[in-house]
């Protein structure tokens, strides 16, 4: 594994981190294999784990929890999330600081987050929706300030909405925040435009999410998939969606390098970016941790491929489906 500084955190970590939304409440989630998945990935060097309250309502983080108490030999860095007290994903132009995140909801999920996690302090915690034009309220701003000055919170960051890299960049500007987390794959290029430079002036972490861009990146998603009703990815795949998706990965083939599955290939792609600190892939399967901590070897993709995949940048806004 090769470690990347995390931005002004000066955290040391895996540029291979551990994306932990789909190990509690995902349907076809084998509980004992999500947990050899964890021991094996701290095994081989991971040590960034990135959960959110969210996910499964705490559950995920208190899996989070039991691993640092069984690696206590390990400095495992753990961030979180505070959910949005609208529950609406993402944030829309139309919702205030108050209705989102007012002073004292963000105190009592930091709290939550730390009892869930079994810690004292919380190595990282960032809003799970942003909106810029919350940049200026003094609110929040306080109420991060308290929580550190207490020792509750190491470091802030803010997960950005979804194909909205740019929804942030005043928020940045504040020194306030330490890290950022933003969708950056093979079709989402974007983020280099504006948030990676600005990031690097800043001394801004970036965390990549979202590698595979939700699984069509792996190449293994056909048109005529489907998902059953209570999982997210029904309403997210929709045609509209899934079928242009699957279009453009189908066109990624030729680039492919020889033995090397597309999925390699989109890792790999991120880590050529040193503006990313680590990718956080969902891994929910062994077989999955060992494929994608492979990838950490210090071998990047060749100039020419590269520069053909930068050719299927796929710009793309919001929708109602886009979550």
């Amino acid at each position: 594994m090769k470690f990347r500084t995390l931005g002004r955190t000066g955290y040391h970590i895996a540029e291979i981190g551990y994306g932990m939304w789909g190990l509690a409440s995902w349907k076809d989630t084998d509980a004992a294999e999500v947990q050899q998945a964890l021991d094996r990935s701290v095994e081989l060097g991971c040590n960034f784990f990135d959960t959110a309250w969210a996910y499964a309502d705490g559950i995920s983080e208190r899996i989070a929890g039991d691993l640092l108490r069984k690696h206590p030999d390990k400095r495992l860095y753990v961030a979180t999330k505070i959910p949005p007290k609208n529950r609406c994903w993402p944030s829309r132009p139309e919702f205030t600081l108050d209705e989102v995140f007012p002073s004292e909801y963000i105190e009592e999920y930091v709290n939550l987050s730390l009892e869930n996690l079994g810690v004292e302090q919380i190595d990282l915690m960032q809003f799970h929706v942003w909106n810029d034009a919350w940049h200026e309220r003094d609110e929040w701003k306080e109420a991060i300030a308290k929580l550190t000055q207490a020792g509750k919170v190491a470091h802030w960051g803010i997960s950005i909405n979804r194909w909205e890299p740019e929804n942030s960049l005043e928020t940045l500007r504040t020194g306030l925040i330490s890290t950022v987390q933003v969708i950056y794959n093979i079709f989402d290029q974007n983020p280099e435009d504006k948030l990676f430079p600005l990031c690097r002036e800043l001394n801004v972490g970036v965390i990549a999410r979202v590698p595979f861009d939700e699984g069509t990146l792996t190449g293994n998603m056909t048109k005529d998939m489907t998902f059953p009703p209570d999982d997210w990815r029904a309403t997210y795949f929709v045609q509209e969606n899934l079928h242009p998706a699957v279009d453009r990965a189908e066109a990624l083939r030729p680039y492919v390098p020889p033995r090397m599955t597309m999925a390699e290939m989109a890792i790999r792609f991120i880590l050529s970016n040193h503006d990313v600190a680590t990718t956080i892939p969902g891994m929910r399967k062994l077989r999955n941790v060992e494929s994608n901590i492979g990838c950490s070897d210090g071998i990047g993709l060749k100039y020419d491929t590269l520069f053909e995949l930068k050719k299927h940048r796929w710009d793309r806004v919001p929708t109602s489906w886009s979550q």
